[in-house]
């Protein structure tokens, strides 16, 4: 018969049956379908049924929608089977991309970073992907239908509430979410790329020789003092040094490595320097303790007291506007100054750009251990002089021709 609101409003199920499909006489593989559910209620439901690659298939189009209705989505279903389109495919393939939600995947990306990134990076991508205060509205929604205008809705949105610099980073690591997800398949496009970057103001601060030189006297004996002069002698991040162990000298009690492992270090690389005796004065001043590993901090962790610390510092030496990582900036900037070749301050600051970015950085596995060393020995005889309160003059001589 013609499937109208009419007839299907007459229907019944034939005796003896508990499932039957209409068909419609004008539409061939358009249906109306009766069967007894749970209870011996009546379930009433529009069909569509064609044949694909020798197999019959059937679509349900919605158990209230009109006659016209379903008999117009039905006609759009066939049409689609005449195109060599399999509408149950995509059905199927519509509801397991439902299943891939930001929030299930997120998790996978946590789980297969782990080995990649250092500890302190980890706990940034967790912070950005997984609490709710950043991309929240976005982590019930499957990977595939998240838009550009989405991403940069919540962008603008972080920025507002948080501040440029936190967005920036916040974008950076949900980028790299969706390369991932791109690379193992789970959709086809970054939804971040050409959204609005967050001005991200970089820090200029270099410290002078008098405010180093002040700083460093006006460290106390304390963890915090003897990191910061670590660092200043070092250059290194202040987690690198913060969380520093034990196990990490070639010989605790008379270090000449220190090596700090790959897990560690911002870039994923091992990086290996040698234990100077401004240094080694100041690791052999630190209790070790043999139920931790670490120099500094408590339990299994290493120095977490950095703001109360730093605002004290600041009162004692009388410098102000400066961060802790300003040090390894200034430690950079001041061993140029002095004559360190930029390629072997790299090498101090564990650095992967520059000369050692590219094709350079694949062929070029050299340490530079010597060339370190020396300018090591370079940057400490200098800071010897500006906290004595002396200063250290460095003569450019120049090249012979070759």
């Amino acid at each position: 018969m013609k499937l109208t609101a009419k007839t299907i409003g007459a229907m019944a199920l034939p005796s003896g049956k508990t499932d039957h499909i209409t068909w419609d006489e004008d539409l061939p593989g358009f249906g109306y379908r009766l069967r007894l559910g749970a209870g011996g209620k009546l379930l009433k439901s529009w069909v569509c049924q064609y044949k694909r690659a020798g197999m019959t298939r059937r679509i349900t189009l919605g158990s209230v929608v009109g006659a016209e209705q379903a008999r117009a989505e039905a006609k759009k279903a066939l049409a689609k089977v005449e195109l060599g389109q399999d509408p149950q495919a995509e059905r199927q393939d519509r509801r397991d991309k439902d299943r891939l939600s930001m929030r299930s995947q997120v998790k996978e990306f946590l789980d297969a970073k782990k080995l990649e990134v250092a500890e302190r990076t980890m706990t940034e991508m967790e912070r950005y992907l997984a609490d709710p205060k950043y991309f929240g509205p976005l982590h019930s929604l499957p990977l595939d239908s998240i838009k550009r205008r989405d991403v940069a809705a919540r962008i603008v949105a972080i920025g507002r509430e948080c501040g440029a610099a936190t967005a920036a980073r916040a974008r950076g690591v949900l980028s790299s979410f969706f390369t991932w997800a791109m690379r193992t398949g789970l959709c086809e496009n970054n939804p971040t790329i050409d959204t609005i970057r967050p001005a991200e103001k970089s820090r200029e601060r270099v410290l002078t020789d008098p405010e180093l030189a002040a700083i460093w006297n006006a460290c106390g004996d304390d963890e915090h003092g003897k990191i910061i002069k670590l660092l200043i002698l070092t250059g290194a991040r202040r987690g690198e040094i913060g969380d520093m162990a034990w196990s990490e000298f070639d010989d605790p009690e008379q270090p000449s490595i220190w090596t700090l492992p790959s897990a560690r270090s911002k870039n994923g690389k091992q990086h290996r320097l040698p234990v100077m005796p401004m240094m080694r004065s100041i690791t052999d001043s630190c209790e070790h303790m043999a139920s931790r590993d670490q120099l500094f901090g408590q339990r299994s962790h290493g120095f977490t007291g950095w703001p109360k610390n730093k605002i004290a510092l600041d009162q004692r030496s009388e410098v102000t506007d400066w961060t802790v990582h300003d040090i390894r900036r200034t430690v950079a900037t001041r061993m140029n100054d002095i004559g360190v070749q930029p390629h072997i301050v790299e090498a101090v600051l564990n650095h992967q750009s520059g000369h050692r970015r590219g094709v350079a950085g694949v062929y070029n596995r050299s340490r530079y251990e010597r060339e370190v060393k020396a300018a090591l020995a370079q940057w400490h005889d200098h800071l010897r002089a500006i906290i004595a309160g002396g200063e250290r003059k460095v003569l450019a001589y120049p090249q012979a021709a070759t």
